[in-house]
């Protein structure tokens, strides 16, 4: 079986005062392109379909025409909600789209939803979990003891494990890990603070593949068979070097599968730039890309500019950001940087270098402990 795994659509989003929406548009289309061309049975759609759990009016007749197209070409859709979307919505009019073999499983109902189907090679259990919080999870399992994001979902695995005797697929939108390798993480994505939300990939084994979702970036975690397709666009600065794709996975006999990449070229990339005023204005330098990308400007002038912004938009409309970097700069920078230490006590300076380190929010509880160090050691918390 040969199905299309995506994520983190996050229609409706917007970059500063930008609207996406002919962006996310033309990248829905080029996928139907794709679907088209490749000809997959399936999509799966791993969670964050709407940037807001109330989105705009118009990100929601988006998708419903994309949907649409689908079920126009007979493809099976299976989606979970990932953690910005709001379940109960996506779950509205489930039982009707089911009957166009469009599967939605937005909300967690105690155990993973399993969709069954068939190849040539036998069945492929698809096992459907929507984006969970141990809270979630303590309301289904009162008796047992859940503190963490993978206690949670290595419950919920284990009360319906995956079936050995045929391939088994899981859908999923977490964080996840592999021992001490973490995914890359980028600025658009949405982060638990002073929670441990990290699952490791272990949790996985039995599953044939894994179809995540919650990172921007596509990329493999723990085994090539367990993948963040990653966003079909750009949402930050910080993915500027990112090259989107969806993923593509080709399922054999049991045990046999290939993955494949496609890649996905946006309406307006997102860039960054940098140099003298004059020469980001010079036609040599503009005409070699598309002037309508949405762009971060990094002037190195060191003299005074009289509105470069003005002067920067007449050439690129889409510049959203603007900054300088030249001695002026490094000199306000650095003062700001030396008051901000100056302002914190140990304390914060110890979560700050923990969040450098792990890429995660330093837990409540060791917080409080750091703090309670610091105060018996004779200084300021």
């Amino acid at each position: 079986m040969r199905f299309f795994h995506l994520a983190d659509l996050h229609l409706g989003k917007r970059l500063g005062e930008c609207s996406l929406y002919e962006d996310q548009k033309y990248i829905l289309g080029q996928i139907l392109e794709l679907t088209d061309r490749y000809a997959p049975q399936a999509l799966l759609i791993a969670g964050d379909v709407y940037d807001k759990s109330a989105p705009a009016a118009e990100a929601v007749a988006l998708f419903d025409d994309f949907l649409t197209e689908l079920a126009k070409r007979k493809r099976i859709v299976l989606l979970i909600s990932g953690n910005h979307d709001s379940p109960e919505r996506l779950n509205f009019g489930g039982r009707i789209m089911a009957r166009q073999n469009i599967y939605l499983c937005g909300l967690f109902n105690g155990q993973a939803e399993q969709i069954v189907l068939e190849d040539c090679h036998g069945k492929i259990i698809f096992h459907l979990l929507p984006f969970i919080r141990p809270a979630q999870a303590r309301r289904f399992y009162p008796e047992e003891t859940i503190d963490s994001y993978e206690d949670a979902l290595r419950l919920i695995l284990a009360a319906r494990p995956p079936d050995r005797s045929c391939r088994n697929v899981l859908m999923a939108h977490q964080f996840i890990t592999s021992g001490a390798c973490r995914p890359e993480r980028s600025d658009s994505e949405q982060i638990n603070l002073g929670t441990l939300d990290n699952i490791d990939a272990s949790a996985f084994a039995g599953f044939d593949y894994v179809a995540l979702g919650h990172m921007h970036r596509p990329q493999s975690i723990g085994g090539q068979h367990i993948r963040y397709a990653g966003s079909p666009l750009k949402y930050s600065f910080s993915e500027a070097r990112h090259q989107k794709s969806l993923t593509m996975v080709e399922l054999g006999e049991k045990g046999v599968v290939n993955i494949e990449t496609l890649a996905l070229r946006p309406l307006r990339d997102l860039r960054q730039i940098k140099g003298p005023l004059a020469k980001l204005l010079d036609p040599a330098v503009y005409e070699q890309a598309n002037r309508e990308d949405y762009l971060h400007v990094t002037l190195t002038d060191e003299d005074d500019l009289i509105a470069p912004l003005d002067a920067l938009r007449q050439i690129y409309p889409n510049v959203l950001r603007l900054d300088f970097a030249n001695s002026r700069a490094a000199i306000t920078q650095a003062e700001s940087a030396a008051s901000t230490l100056q302002h914190k006590t140990p304390a914060e300076l110890f979560a700050d270098f923990y969040r450098l380190q792990q890429n995660i929010e330093l837990p409540d509880d060791k917080q409080a402990l750091v703090e309670e160090i610091f105060r018996e050691l004779g200084g300021d918390a």
